[in-house]
């Protein structure tokens, strides 16, 4: 059977051969853009102003319709949220049916029914639609707005306000928004505690009743249906949706700054800096330099091959991705090239972001980035018009910006005509380098001394937007603490050094989730130097470090590797149970402000340590460590949420930054003096 399938193969070859003769010395040319073949679309609008689009595709026996409300944005000023607050509790419940028989329904026809401020969407299979159609139109047009709905949805709002307090990207992203937009514009201004608090139950009623119309809406309904038998059940159910009028809104246009300066966000506990130049653009969908916009910013920073990306990662290793975009807007748009970095090359990635913005605005790309850009647009659109929600989409874009007919059936052919020219011409224009904000969120100890030799001019803010003074860089150790007091008060926090001398084995069992993957990592330990770590994963022993008093070893993926002399001689130094010990002969480096607190940073070998001044526990590690290609990276741990154990407090919760990934450990059972013995360090 062997033989058979080999000389098959052979035969096919030598077919292909035979037949397919090809002068490789020649570069074959490039035929002419795909003809586009739109699914086409029926419209018709009810008499209150809701326009419909149909398009029938039967090659699935299912349904969708998602109703998009085409408003302006709107100021909320000091009651920032409401609209969303609306959009939440819309569907929970009507004036036909209750929340529970509402969710209980959808689940029952294996359907989605989803509301939000600016439309809704449903979707199920084709005999159940009509239905699910008529249980989205009664959540659109009579949801209830109930006190004890509203007081659990503000609830919700606020803890998740809380748990974001800290993350840095999400301040980074907030901050930039009210930078670029100004706080009084609807892209700009963010929800805050303060606004949530000035949220009534009548507010939100008055503003659905305001806003939430048909008469600046759109409903699109793609897929297995019959648009007659469709037309005419759109009519029965949202006939009634009364119109009214929508209030004009008004706001000022953002602009730009008038020399490109540095805004500073200081966050203490980043461990990277995120780093975007932006500026504001005057760009909608369907200008004439539209395409060759798009363009531009694909060959700057469209993916894994354009130059931001091969610069900062590939030949840098400053950050994992380095990216670009042009946002079209009929409000308010937007350039802005965008890098998650490592605090020590804060300063050379705006430098080299800068520096390939600088280039493609004064010199043209080369034939093959164009060429390579085109074919990755053409690629991207040929396999979204076989989607049957494209053509749906195609034609609301068609009403909502006032876009000829045959827009997307010149799509491409407009894509193709794009010049090496209009390229350089469209980066000049919108890729604003010399009136941009380059907006920095990170640690100030760590990166405002060599952000200050960049020239730029910085203006300080706060993470609401405000401007504020340049953070304190550095606060004063009082006199007589050191590195030893400080590892002594750590002693004392933990238990005491009665306690701890009384440890002579421990065990530590934590738990974690990598990448939906569960995680254990066993600790075990013994005095004076003993110690293992093993991590598991699918069954298995992924990893393990054992180290026996004298010598000691490291496997991984069945291959095993003996430890060096010099790390033989560090393991020796150290106490297993307690290694903190060793930090006393460590270098007490500074305080610094760490998760709300202050900090003593201790300096030891690779690492530096952080202990709380006030608790006087361990709060983080800092470790340097270097990657296979020999670039330097510092990986932090955390340490909290700290129990007693048999009269020693140990951190049950531990966290650990690898490259993108954020895993934390939870400990789920400590022994002391037991459940450990000689056979574990072998």
């Amino acid at each position: 059977m062997k033989k058979q399938i080999i000389s098959l193969i052979a035969l096919i070859a030598m077919s292909f051969a035979t037949t397919a003769q090809i002068d490789r010395s020649q570069q074959p040319k490039p035929g002419p853009a795909p003809k586009v073949q739109l699914g086409k679309s029926e419209k018709f609008t009810l008499s209150n102003g809701l326009q419909v689009i149909m398009v029938e595709n039967h090659k699935l026996p299912r349904a969708s319709a998602s109703l998009t409300i085409d408003n302006n944005p709107v100021v909320e000023g000091d009651k920032a949220g409401v609209s969303s607050i609306m959009g939440s509790l819309l569907g929970r419940g009507t004036k036909n049916i209750t929340k529970d028989e509402f969710n209980e329904k959808v689940d029952f026809l294996g359907a989605g029914v989803n509301f939000y401020s600016s439309g809704a969407s449903a979707r199920s299979l084709t005999k159940y639609f009509p239905e699910v159609l008529a249980l989205m139109a009664d959540g659109v047009k009579n949801s209830q707005f109930t006190q004890e709905e509203f007081d659990k949805e503000i609830k919700i709002t606020l803890d998740g306000l809380k748990s974001d307090e800290k993350n840095v990207t999400s301040t980074a992203r907030r901050v930039e928004s009210a930078l670029l937009y100004g706080k009084n514009h609807p892209y700009g201004e963010f929800i805050s505690k303060e606004t949530l608090n000035n949220i009534t139950l009548e507010d939100v009623k008055n503003n659905y009743n305001t806003y939430y119309k048909p008469n600046n809406a759109y409903l699109i309904i793609v897929g297995d249906i019959n648009t007659k038998a469709t037309k005419k059940l759109v009519k029965s159910l949202f006939k009634k949706w009364e119109k009214s009028d929508i209030p004009e809104v008004a706001f000022k246009k953002p602009e730009n700054v008038s020399k490109t300066e540095i805004n500073f966000i200081n966050m203490p506990n980043a461990v990277q800096s995120e780093v975007v130049i932006a500026n504001n653009i005057d760009l909608k969908l369907g200008d004439k330099d539209y395409y060759a916009a798009l363009l531009a910013s694909n060959i700057l920073g469209g993916g894994g091959t354009a130059r931001l990306f091969m610069n900062l990662r590939e030949d840098k290793g400053y950050t994992y991705g380095s990216y670009s975009s042009v946002r079209q807007s009929k409000i308010a748009a937007t350039f802005r090239a965008s890098a998650s970095v490592r605090n020590s090359v804060t300063d050379s990635s705006i430098v080299e972001i800068k520096k390939e913005i600088d280039k493609i605005r004064t010199e043209k790309v080369t034939e093959e980035e164009l060429k390579n850009a085109k074919a990755q647009y053409v690629g991207n659109f040929v396999m979204d018009v076989q989607k049957p929600a494209t053509a749906a989409s195609f034609a609301l874009n068609i009403a909502r910006y006032n876009l000829p007919t045959d827009f997307y059936e010149n799509y491409l052919s407009n894509i193709n005509s794009v010049t090496l020219e209009d390229v350089q011409n469209a980066a000049l224009k919108y890729f604003k380098s010399d009136q941009a904000r380059i907006i920095v969120t990170g640690k100030a100890i760590d990166v405002l001394d060599n952000l200050e030799k960049t020239g730029y001019t910085i203006n300080y803010f706060d993470k609401n937007g405000d401007p504020t003074e340049k953070p304190e860089m550095t606060i004063a150790i009082p006199e007589g603490v050191t590195a030893s007091t400080v590892v002594d008060a750590y002693i004392n926090a933990i238990g005491g050094e009665d306690k701890l001398t009384a440890v002579k084995s421990i065990s530590i069992t934590s738990a974690a989730k990598v990448q939906g993957m569960d995680i254990s990592l066993v600790r075990k330990a013994a005095t004076p130097n003993k110690s293992v770590v093993t991590v598991s994963g699918m069954g298995q022993v992924l990893q393990k470090i054992v180290f026996d008093g004298e010598t000691g070893y490291q496997e991984a993926q069945g291959r095993k590797k003996e430890m060096t002399a010099e790390e033989i001689t560090k393991a020796k130094a150290k106490n297993a149970i307690t290694e903190e010990l060793a930090y006393k002969d460590g270098e007490l480096l500074r305080i610094e402000p760490l998760e709300g607190t202050k900090a003593y940073v201790i300096k030891y070998d690779d690492k530096e340590i952080f202990f709380d001044v006030k608790s006087g526990l361990k709060l983080q590690e800092v470790q340097v460590v270097k990657t296979p290609d020999g670039k330097e990276v510092r990986v932090p741990s955390t340490f909290s949420n700290y129990k007693e154990v048999k009269g020693v407090k140990f951190p049950f919760s531990m966290g650990q930054k690898m490259g993108p990934m954020d895993i934390k450990f939870e400990v789920t059972e400590i022994k002391i003096n037991e459940g450990v013995t000689d056979e574990d360090f072998k």
